[in-house]
């Protein structure tokens, strides 16, 4: 077998180096990405703009708004169930936005645990 710098031999191949430095390119960029989208909000409603939620990329509910009208007091489930409908679509544009966004950055690389 021949000495010198195979393959195998001590130093990193240049390719390797190169992905190294992209990958870590990539991960800043997506670090940054996920920190601007925390701060996005995003809003939905439910039973024709009755209830109103508002959450933010951590997922964190900011606001919830309830139009007067539909406060029953004899028919409190139909308002938490508003509640929920308007909270879990809320939840779901936020995952949306996220997994769109962070995809913009990874070129729709499925890399589990990043975000």
């Amino acid at each position: 077998m021949a000495k010198g710098r195979g393959k195998f031999s001590g130093g990193m191949p240049g390719n390797m180096n190169n992905m190294m430095k992209q990958v870590q390119k990539m991960q800043k960029e997506m670090e940054k990405m996920q920190s601007q989208l925390e701060e996005k909000e995003v809003e939905a409603s439910a039973g024709g703009s009755a209830v109103t939620v508002k959450v933010n990329g951590k997922k964190e509910l900011l606001d919830v708004v309830i139009k007067p009208e539909v406060v029953d007091p004899d028919d409190i489930e139909m308002l938490q169930d508003l509640i929920l409908a308007a909270t879990n679509e809320a939840l779901r544009k936020a995952d949306e936005m996220m997994n769109s966004e962070m995809g913009k950055v990874t070129g729709g690389l499925n890399i589990p645990g990043l975000f």
